[in-house]
């Protein structure tokens, strides 16, 4: 079996700079060998559903803005960074740029925590259209998708990780 440091070395980051989640997992017991992408996932995620709203505010503060300052710095997780990339977010325009800083200001004005979503498969335009329709969500029901977005993000990772079977 795996231990517990050693699933959390590993699967830790996978849930963005929040390794509790890791650690709640493991601890829960519901870490099973052997590690496939969709097990450790329904671990983490049942981890992070049942941590409280304010821990899960957390997790979702813990995530960078798109294209946003972190960006800008290269101060991003590798993931994040990758995954950025992969959306062309690193290529935006200037009026794109000033787009999306417009946007993740008034998103994060308006729900107290960062934009996020899935990149993986979009594009800017895309991504683009889901904060502008999204940005005008009510509180409850935009915590609801942006934690949902988490748990993809989550899987995404995982598939990149774990076989599947």
């Amino acid at each position: 079996m795996i231990s517990r440091e050693h699933f959390v070395e590993r699967f830790g980051g996978i849930v963005e700079h929040s390794p509790f989640i890791a650690e709640r997992a493991y601890d829960s017991g519901a870490v099973k060998e052997p590690l496939t992408a969709a097990g450790v996932h329904a671990a983490l995620v049942t981890a992070f559903r049942e941590a409280s709203t304010e821990e899960r505010l957390g997790v979702l503060r813990a995530h960078p803005d798109l294209a946003g300052r972190l960006a800008i710095a290269g101060e991003l997780t590798e993931d994040s960074r990758k995954e950025q990339a992969g959306a062309g977010l690193d290529r935006l325009t200037p009026a794109e740029h000033a787009r999306f800083t417009e946007l993740n200001d008034a998103y994060q004005a308006r729900f107290g925590f960062p934009f996020i979503i899935a990149v993986k498969g979009l594009n800017r335009h895309d991504i683009l259209a889901a904060f502008e329709k999204r940005v005008g969500n009510a509180q409850e029901e935009e915590f609801a998708t942006a934690c949902a977005q988490v748990e993809r993000i989550v899987r995404l990772r995982l598939d990149a990780l774990l076989p599947e079977a």
